[in-house]
């Protein structure tokens, strides 16, 4: 997908913003194929040291010094020989406590972005950075963040079942769904939020996103009104394969409105969407089709 390269590039970039780390002048425009992440940009990023102590700048990030500064506390002794212990102590301070980085609660994106780049730079000090296994580096992991778990599950026993599958069981069914969607009408989509929000290839208006409220609400008011029918039990399994679709796309769109402080897991939400709102139209076409065919 597209926007797997995208999003590689983009959070290693973000990352060092949220660092504080000038690398982020190493990330430049290609007029061919949008931001590149091709060897000479990665190479930059791995081997800058801006403060010339010897720590390469991501590494800093890692251990929270700051890459512009030889002693980041201004307690006299330098950062490589701080991290240096550090690192001989196993990641551990004077008093057996972790760093002040192992505590801190890291967001989707921050644990992509450092996971990447670390493995990045250990290939590039072996000398095995090249472009293909950056592609299938950034592609793996992006890949496995993108399938993320759904949070919450529906199971049958959230279901209220009829005591009876008879015809006009069905029926009633029917015309509670009909009801149901009268009072909760589509009203604007995700995806023409979305386009509003690309403003254009290098720009967003995050602002745009709360315009993804109503849709939330509206999706969860159809949960809750769909886990209060009364649904015949031939029709059980496929009313829940509903609404757990439905629960998804909930979360999707939840998710989206993450972009600013965890764009990873908005990148994600963006991706699982359009196959949610497939997996709904084919749901819910199968569901009208088996109605009508009770109907007959």
């Amino acid at each position: 997908m597209p926007w797997i390269a995208f999003a590689v590039l983009f959070l290693l970039a973000l990352f060092f913003i949220k660092n504080k780390s000038s690398l982020l002048n190493s990330v430049k425009n290609e007029s061919t194929t949008g931001l590149s992440y091709g060897d000479a940009i990665l190479e930059d990023l791995v081997n800058k040291d801006t403060d010339l102590d010897g720590v390469y700048d991501w590494e800093e990030s890692l251990w929270g010094t700051d890459p512009t500064k030889k002693d980041t506390d201004d307690d006299g002794v330098l950062d490589n020989l701080e991290i240096k212990d550090l690192s001989a102590q196993g990641g551990l301070v004077p008093g057996g406590q972790q760093v002040e980085l192992g505590n801190e609660k890291l967001t989707e994106t921050d644990k992509f972005s450092r996971e990447f780049f670390s493995i990045v730079a250990t290939l590039n000090q072996n000398g095995l950075v090249d472009l293909a296994t950056v592609d299938k580096l950034g592609s793996s992991l992006a890949d496995r963040i993108k399938n993320t778990l759904q949070r919450k599950m529906f199971s049958i026993s959230d279901i209220k079942i009829a005591s009876s599958d008879t015809l006009q069981a069905v029926k009633n069914y029917d015309n509670a769904l009909t009801s149901l969607y009268k009072k909760y009408p589509t009203g604007k989509t995700v995806m023409e939020v979305l386009q509003k929000f690309m403003v254009d290839e290098n720009n967003v208006d995050v602002n745009v996103l709360s315009e993804l409220d109503p849709i939330i609400i509206r999706i969860q008011k159809i949960i809750t009104g769909l886990l209060e029918i009364s649904v015949p039990k031939s029709l059980a399994s496929i009313h829940l394969e509903l609404v757990n679709i439905l629960q998804k796309l909930s979360e999707n769109t939840s998710d989206i409105k993450l972009y600013e402080s965890d764009v990873i897991v908005a990148l994600s939400a963006i991706g699982q969407y359009e196959a949610n709102i497939t997996a709904l139209e084919t749901t819910s076409n199968k569901l009208g089709t088996i109605i009508e065919q009770k109907l007959k």
